[in-house]
């Protein structure tokens, strides 16, 4: 497992300190920088396979980086995986990160074997992403996801997704007109890793619902209260 390289961004000795001695002992190969204009620097010379970021940090915060980041992938492709620590656990604070480009989020103070199961889960999607499903296409209505270019479109409208979002409309598209329980959703998107209650999913849904009626279009993911969620044209 020493090939996999994680970035950890986090200017708190006492958290960076743990969490690189965790990681290492996990077999993994792990850097460590203090902020963000670091990180870049860090990023330019050897891309790492997940980046693990503190959300608050000197000069250039979490947010700013993960923007950043995401611009410059729009332009060159790619995809890096990004985990957001954050010691704010607002809703506000949570969509911020999410919307920014974030993949995943933890809030501080978090167990190790948390943020250990997050960053296996990333890798996984991030493998899988390559793997057998390269030229799957999903239809729905007017919306089409295709897994070989990593797309999704609305008529002639072109959708941005992150990879989480991809992976929650993918689980959709693939069970049409079917409610699929919330404890169902979050096990197929996120996995046995996932610890704890959250409102993760209600953010990523309402994500997504926005940018699938961005242009005003009739909504298709239907909330089923005090069920889940299903994927319907009323």
């Amino acid at each position: 497992m020493s090939d996999i390289h994680i970035l950890l961004v986090e200017d708190e000795p006492s958290i960076s300190g743990f969490v690189r001695r965790g990681l290492i002992f996990e077999g993994y190969d792990v850097k460590v920088v203090e902020d963000g204009r670091k990180a870049l620097d860090a990023i330019n010379d050897r891309r790492p396979d997940v980046l693990v970021l503190d959300l608050m940090l000197p000069g250039i915060d979490g947010i700013e980086l993960t923007r950043r980041l995401r611009a410059v992938e729009e332009e060159e492709g790619g995809r890096l995986p990004i985990l957001m620590l954050t010691a704010r656990d607002s809703v506000v604070d949570r969509v911020s990160g999410l919307n920014a480009g974030a993949d995943d989020y933890l809030v501080k103070p978090f167990d190790f074997d948390e943020l250990l199961a997050r960053v296996r889960a990333l890798l996984r999607r991030t493998q899988t992403s390559t793997g057998d499903a390269r030229h799957e296409m999903l239809t729905f209505a007017d919306l089409t996801l295709d897994f070989g270019s990593r797309t999704v479109t609305r008529g002639q409208r072109d959708i941005e997704l992150t990879p989480r979002e991809f992976d929650l409309l993918a689980l959709f598209l693939r069970n049409p007109n079917t409610v699929l329980t919330r404890s169902t959703v979050m096990h197929r998107v996120w996995g046995d890793d996932f610890f704890g209650e959250s409102n993760v999913l209600e953010v990523v849904v309402g994500n997504l619902r926005r940018s699938l009626e961005g242009e005003d279009e009739d909504r298709l993911i239907q909330t089923v209260r005090g069920v889940g969620y299903v994927l319907r044209q009323r």
